[in-house]
């Protein structure tokens, strides 16, 4: 999957809240891609870095793979083509919701 330009439906805007977990506030666009099935039956969902503005769509390029070790699910990374991150500025940026699992960055 990495490298792979994909588009991603926003349903959770940078500067929204979790709907069930009231204190997770989202700092990046987060969504799912339509179509592609995760591990967990729902659709496959992706952290949007790279694009500081809320938005409702969105199509880039897969640059990480988020693998969690005490969850069944991995998160995608999306960023404009172009767009570099480390894994440490991954990190930085998807904290606000990864910090609570034990994950790896593939890139």
């Amino acid at each position: 999957m990495l490298g792979k330009i994909v588009k991603v439906i926003v349903d959770r805007p940078l500067g929204t809240y979790h709907p069930k977990h009231k204190d997770i506030y989202y700092s990046v666009n987060y969504g799912y891609i339509e179509g592609v099935m995760a591990a967990d039956g729902e659709e496959q969902d992706a952290y949007i870095l790279g694009v500081n503005e809320p938005i409702k769509e969105f199509s880039g390029k897969i640059i990480a793979i988020i693998h969690r070790f005490d969850d069944i699910e991995e998160k995608w990374v999306v960023v404009p083509e172009g767009a570099f991150f480390s894994k440490d500025e991954i990190m930085q940026q998807v904290n606000f919701q990864e910090q609570f699992f034990r994950t790896e960055i593939k890139m």
